[in-house]
C-alpha cells in the first residue's frame, strides 16, 4: 500500500517525535486502514521503562492509535487539514507488548462531522486482542461547504453541483448526476449511477452497479421534473434499480429508513416504501404499489401496480400479488393464496400473545366465510378487539384493488399456521 507515512503524519497536531507505524496493508479511504507496527527493543520508550521486563507503555498505544487514524483521516487531503486528539473512550489494554511483538492494528471510522470524527482502534498480536480504544479526532483547516470531508475516487464521475455530505466515499467509475444530493457517511460504490431529482439520506449504502433516480420505464414519461426521496440508513445492493417518478403517479418515488433491497430488486415509479422492509433478490414492484412499514418481499416475487402490502405482511419467494397482501399475514403462491397469519414474522418483532392469538382468529374468520360477514363477525365480537384486529379490518374495506384472500387448495384444517 503507497501511503507517504511521514508526509502524512505531518498532519497530527501534538504527535509524539517518532513515527510508530512502520507500514499500511489495506486502505480503504474514509471507512478503514489496517497498519502493522513492529516493537523493538531499540525503541526510545523502553529505556527506564519497567527495567528488566520491558513493556510498551499505554499511553503510546494510543498514540500509535491515533498516528494510524490520522493516515486514514487524511489520506489525499488537500491543502492546511491537520487531525488531533480531542478524547479516548472505552480504552482497554488486553495483554502485554513487549519487544518482537508485530502489532496489526485496525482503524474504522465510526460518525463524522466537519470538524469532529470518531474512530475504532483494534490493536492484534496474531489474532488475539492486545488493546482497543475509541478515539474521538479534531479537524482543523477543512472548509464547510457541501464537498467537505467527502472522498471521491478519482475515476468517479460527480457533477460540480451535486450535493455530497461529510463522510460519504464514492467508488471507482461511479456516476453522480447534477441534481443529486447524498446526506453524511454514505457509500457509493463502484460503477453506481445516481441521477435525476434524487434525496439520499444519511448512512445509507450503496452497492457497485446500482442505479438509483433514473428515469421510469413507463412511455407516458415526458422528461418532466420529478423525484426519488430515500430515507436514512438503506442498503441497496449490487444491480438493484430504483426509479423516480411520474406526473401523473404523483412525481415522486419515495422510501423509508432502514430497509434493504437485496440484489436486482426493482422498484418501479411513484412507488412508496416505508421503513425496515425486506426485499429479496429480483423482488420487483410494478409501478404505484405501497408497501407498508417491516413486511418482507421474497425473492424473485412481482408485486402488480397499484397494489398495496400491508404492515408486517409477509409474501414469499416466487409470488405473483395481485391484490393487495394482507397485514400480519403470509401470501404466497402464484397467483398468490393466503396461508395464514406472519406468526414468525410477529414473534420477532415482539408483538404481544394477546394480539397474535386475536389475529390468528380473526384471519380464521376470514378464510371460512365471505369476507362482508367476516367482517361483521369480527367487529360484532368483543374479543377480538385490539388495534392490530382493527388496522386488518381497516386494510381491506380501503382496498381498492381488493384483498389476496384467495383460499390454498389444501384444507383450511391443514393451513392453520404453527
Amino acid at each position: 500500500m503507497s501511503v507517504n507515512i511521514p508526509q502524512v503524519l505531518d498532519r497530527l497536531c501534538y504527535r509524539y517525535p517518532s513515527p510508530l507505524v512502520d507500514a499500511v496493508t489495506e486502505l480503504e479511504p474514509g471507512r478503514r486502514i489496517v497498519a502493522v507496527k513492529n516493537v523493538t527493543v531499540n525503541e526510545d520508550f523502553f529505556q527506564g521503562h519497567f527495567p528488566g521486563a520491558p513493556l510498551m507503555p499505554g499511553v503510546l498505544m494510543i498514540e500509535t492509535f491515533a498516528q494510524v487514524a490520522t493516515l486514514l483521516l487524511m489520506h489525499g487531503a488537500e491543502g492546511s487539514a491537520a487531525a488531533f486528539l480531542r478524547g479516548v473512550d472505552n480504552a482497554k489494554f488486553r495483554l502485554p507488548v513487549v519487544p518482537g511483538d508485530r502489532l496489526r492494528l485496525e482503524v474504522t471510522l465510526g460518525r463524522r462531522r466537519t470538524h469532529l470524527a470518531r474512530a475504532h482502534a483494534t490493536a492484534y498480536l496474531a489474532d488475539r486482542v492486545v488493546a482497543e480504544a475509541e478515539l474521538i479526532l479534531g479537524l482543523a483547516g477543512i472548509a464547510a461547504d457541501h464537498r467537505a470531508g467527502v472522498t471521491i475516487h478519482p475515476t468517479a464521475i460527480v457533477h460540480p453541483d451535486a450535493k455530497l455530505g461529510a463522510g460519504t466515499v464514492v467508488g471507482p467509475y461511479a456516476t453522480i448526476g447534477e441534481h443529486v444530493s447524498i446526506g453524511r457517511d454514505c457509500r457509493i460504490g463502484a460503477s453506481a449511477v445516481i441521477d435525476g431529482w434524487t434525496e439520499i439520506g444519511d448512512a445509507t449504502e450503496i452497492f457497485p452497479m446500482a442505479s438509483v433516480g433514473l428515469i421510469p420505464q413507463d412511455l407516458k414519461f415526458g422528461g418532466e421534473r420529478t423525484r426519488l426521496v430515500i430515507g436514512r440508513r438503506n442498503i441497496v445492493r449490487e444491480f438493484a434499480t430504483i426509479h423516480r417518478g411520474t406526473a401523473g403517479g404523483g412525481g415522486v418515488t419515495s422510501i423509508g429508513d432502514h430497509n434493504l433491497f437485496m440484489a436486482y430488486a426493482h422498484i418501479a415509479h411513484d412507488c412508496h416504501v416505508g421503513n425496515e422492509t425486506i426485499f429479496g433478490n429480483g423482488a420487483t414492484l410494478a409501478g404505484h404499489v405501497v408497501v407498508e412499514d417491516y413486511a418482507n418481499v421474497g425473492a424473485f416475487s412481482g408485486v402488480h401496480q397499484f397494489c398495496r402490502v400491508g404492515q408486517h405482511a409477509f409474501i414469499g419467494g416466487y409470488s405473483v400479488v395481485t391484490k393487495d397482501a394482507l397485514p400480519f399475514a403470509k401470501t404466497v403462491g402464484n397467483r398468490a393464496r393466503i396461508y395464514g397469519l406472519n406468526t414468525i414474522g410477529l414473534v420477532r418483532r415482539k408483538f404481544s400473545a394477546d394480539a397474535i392469538a386475536k389475529l390468528r382468529r380473526a384471519y380464521r374468520h376470514l378464510l371460512h366465510s365471505n369476507t362482508s360477514r367476516a367482517l361483521a363477525k369480527i367487529e360484532r365480537d368483543p374479543t377480538l378487539r385490539c388495534d392490530e384486529v382493527q388496522y386488518v379490518v381497516d386494510f381491506i374495506r380501503t382496498s381498492s384493488r381488493g384483498v389476496g384472500l384467495r383460499r390454498p387448495s389444501r384444507r383450511l384444517e391443514e393451513v392453520r399456521d404453527e
